[in-house]
């Protein structure tokens, strides 16, 4: 049974798709949802003020996605929990996932690096494979 279902959201166009599929499971389920986004970490910090300074970044770079989400959830009634981290995607979502026991990981086909994707493998990809819960990828 799925009670808690998480959402990846990274402001892209298929994630947004993804987000009203996950609405429409959590009304029929009655389940929580709650969505992640994960801002990548740089990848030498010299400090830790910059892993701050990233975390802030994070933060700010996801304000109006969250907000965005938030307004989409009261339209259908629901309440969302809306979270936003530093670090790798998908270490830090499958981690997040272990944390809070997630019944369920929700995520759009393509997010923003499509080209990259191509080229060095896919998040979505990477997802299906390690996370420790059930993945509905919505295309």
């Amino acid at each position: 049974m799925v009670h808690k279902i998480l959402l990846g959201l990274d402001g892209s166009q298929g994630s947004f798709k993804a987000l009203e599929e996950a609405f429409g499971l959590a009304k029929q389920l009655g389940a929580e949802l709650h969505t992640v986004s994960v801002e990548e970490v740089p990848h030498y910090p010299g400090t830790v003020g910059e892993v701050v300074e990233a975390k802030q970044a994070a933060n700010g770079k996801y304000g109006k996605t969250l907000q965005q989400a938030r307004e989409m959830a009261a339209g259908h009634g629901l309440n969302i929990h809306c979270h936003a981290f530093v670090g790798h995607e998908v270490k830090t979502m499958v981690e997040f996932i272990k944390e809070m026991g997630f019944d369920l990981l929700v995520i759009g086909f393509m997010g923003h690096s499509a080209i990259y994707d191509r080229v060095m493998g896919s998040t979505c990809q990477s997802l299906v494979r390690l996370a420790p819960c059930s993945v509905l990828v919505v295309k």
